[in-house]
């Protein structure tokens, strides 16, 4: 469940940083009942970009498919890297 506050408790510093690293989700900050501001700790920050970046490549390869780009057999393309590795040794 969400957390909302109103922006004067943002004056307990302390307490809001212990609110945000106890959980995952995002702190709702308000100002006369309408949302202003969102805090997060910095791992849940990471990770929302982590995730963003992972879905923008699903996305890519998809519309990569859908248009008709050349797939690649991971078997051979495997095998063809190892081949072109061993010559490099």
């Amino acid at each position: 469940m969400p957390r909302i506050i109103p922006i004067r408790d943002l004056k307990d510093t302390t307490a809001i940083s212990q609110m945000c690293n106890e959980s995952d989700e995002p702190v709702y900050i308000t100002k006369n009942g309408y949302g202003v501001m969102v805090i997060m700790s910095m791992k849940a920050y990471e990770e929302m970009f982590e995730n963003a970046a992972i879905d923008a490549a699903i996305m890519k390869a998809e519309a990569e498919f859908t248009q008709g780009n050349k797939l690649c057999d991971a078997k051979e393309t495997l095998s063809s890297l190892r081949k072109k590795l061993w010559l490099m040794v």
